[in-house]
């Protein structure tokens, strides 16, 4: 595969600093491999860093984001960058996880995508938010998000 259709991409290869803002980061998409192959790409973070925008203190997450491609994949450092461009923004949980699913729809336009935060407890209640394009495709292999409940020290 000729390497002429990554030339565009302006963050993977470099040293790129980290943007300061969801709002300035830049999500970069590369061609599908299989386009009109149904297939599932997954994305796990882990250690997803936001702040309360009330209390300015921090707030964690286990993100996972699933998508079925269409035309494009979304690159993944660019990915990275833009995760972590939430660390110094203040955001409900609510707003950071639906924020980022569809900021991934806008740019990447795929079939089908769906983001689970699992969001670590604030005042002693874990929140968890869900958010999907619609259905599945029908044939899809798609696999639990693996991440339990909180169930704390219990």
């Amino acid at each position: 595969m000729s390497t002429d259709i990554y030339q565009s991409l302006t963050q993977l290869g470099r040293a790129t600093p980290a943007p300061t803002s969801p709002e300035e980061a830049v999500l970069e998409a590369v061609p599908n491999p299989h386009p009109g192959t149904t297939y599932l790409v997954r994305f796990t973070c882990p250690e997803f860093t936001s702040l309360c925008p009330v209390t300015g203190q921090p707030d964690f997450a286990h993100l996972v984001i699933d998508y079925v491609p269409d035309r494009l994949l979304v690159e993944s450092k660019s990915l990275k960058l833009y995760l972590a461009s939430f660390r110094n923004h203040a955001g409900f949980h609510e707003a950071c996880t639906v924020g980022i699913g569809k900021r991934l729809v806008e740019r990447l336009e795929p079939q089908w995508l769906r983001i689970g935060g699992y969001w670590y407890p604030r005042g002693g209640i874990p929140i968890d938010v869900f958010w999907q394009t619609g259905p599945a495709p029908e044939g899809l292999w798609l696999p639990d998000q693996g991440v339990p409940p909180y169930r704390g020290r219990g």
